[in-house]
């Protein structure tokens, strides 16, 4: 598939005007399909089996996501997206085809009236979302099946295309990793640091092995406090991996970087460590894809993990992970979770979740010294 088209009016975070792409007035256009999912990194790909169930039941239709901008690059490694629209969560979405509504809407954000009123604005033949309480204002809404409290967040689209006549599969989550080096969006000082790697030496001042080379990732950020574990802890963990000989980067968006060079900064890291700042969606992706390791609260990243079948200690809180956690099936995947199950939490609270507080640093140390030993036995579900 070509690589993607941006196209709007104006994007959701810039004043940028992208060409829309046109066809010849004697080629008929294609259908569209119009998915609207404008929300983070987690919420994306956790979407990803979704899309893929689209893109085989509309194959000659034009799959067009509305998303933040920044995700072009990992919708196109979906192999399921034609084009993006750059979109803001519960911002109008803005249709460059006044006269060509879409053939089918899919309302993929969540079960509210908010999201289906931005959808029959655009006056689409079909809607396909969760019913809701509110009758939609046109009679164009698929009133499909009943939201259900508690479900995964994978298994609930692929239900609700399933249940709409659309086959999906939840497992379908895997992404082909991107290449660090062609990349156009790749970080020089990240691919400097990669390329420099076998002249690099641990924290015992030998070269790393191979398999030492590939980095640790610990992300201690997230969007709000209560899934913030310490500080203090991550660093304990960073400390630990390496001094056990591990490459360790500290990643975060740009208003993380103060975090992730206390963290770098308490574990004994070298200043470079910290990277957060330094990479777009795209480059963390290539991050992730060559890990050893990811370990990080219930945030988007943690999602990376998974998409690219890398190694994940994930730590959760207000949010159980039987909701948003890795595929149980996956034994290189380890959820801490210190709550009894049905536990629920406040995942936009201000303080830290009280079930992600009681995580000690020791066992996120154990979980990661059972998923770097392959000759243990590995589980999904920890109880702590």
């Amino acid at each position: 598939m070509s690589a993607i088209t941006e196209a709007t009016g104006v994007t959701a975070d810039t004043a940028t005007v992208p060409t829309v792409a046109t066809a010849p007035a004697n080629v008929a256009r294609r259908p569209r399909v119009l998915l609207l999912r404008a929300l983070g990194l987690g919420d994306f790909l956790t979407g990803v089996p979704a899309y893929r169930a689209v893109r085989r039941a509309f194959p000659q239709h034009e799959i067009v996501l509305a998303a933040p901008a920044q995700l072009a690059p990992l919708a196109e490694l979906t192999g399921a997206i034609d084009r993006l629209l750059p979109t803001g969560e519960l911002a109008p979405v803005r249709w460059p085809w006044p006269n060509e509504p879409p053939e089918t809407a899919i309302d993929l954000h969540g079960n509210g009236p908010a999201s289906r009123r931005l959808l029959e604005e655009l006056r689409p033949a079909r809607i396909i979302g969760f019913s809701i309480r509110r009758a939609p204002s046109r009679g164009v809404c698929h009133f499909g099946p009943r939201w259900l409290p508690g479900e995964h967040e994978i298994h609930r689209w692929c239900r609700l295309l399933t249940r709409s006549g659309i086959p999906a599969d939840p497992n379908d989550l895997d992404l082909e990793p991107p290449d660090p080096v062609t990349s156009p969006a790749a970080s020089p000082q990240l691919l400097a640091d990669r390329a420099n790697t076998s002249t690099s030496t641990s924290a015992t001042g030998r070269p790393w092995p191979a398999d030492f080379a590939r980095p640790v990732i610990v992300h201690p950020g997230a969007a709000y406090p209560s899934r913030r574990w310490p500080p203090a802890r991550f660093a304990a963990v960073a400390g630990y991996l390496n001094k056990s000989g591990w490459r360790v980067l500290v990643t975060g968006s740009s208003g993380e970087r103060d975090l992730a060079e206390y963290v770098a900064r308490a574990a004994g890291l070298p200043p470079h460590a910290a990277v957060a700042g330094q990479t777009t969606p795209l480059n963390l992706a290539c991050l992730v894809a060559e890990a050893a390791l990811v370990v990080s609260g219930d945030t988007g990243i943690a999602h990376l993990a998974t998409a690219f079948r890398r190694p994940s200690v994930v730590l959760f809180g207000p949010i159980p992970p039987e909701e948003w956690g890795p595929p149980p099936d996956r034994p290189w995947h380890v959820a801490l979770h210190a709550a009894e199950p049905g536990y629920h939490g406040d995942p936009h609270g201000g303080e830290i979740d009280p079930a992600l507080d009681a995580i000690r640093a020791t066992d996120v140390i154990a979980a990661v010294d059972k998923l770097l030993d392959a000759n243990r036995e590995m589980h999904h579900f920890v109880r702590v």
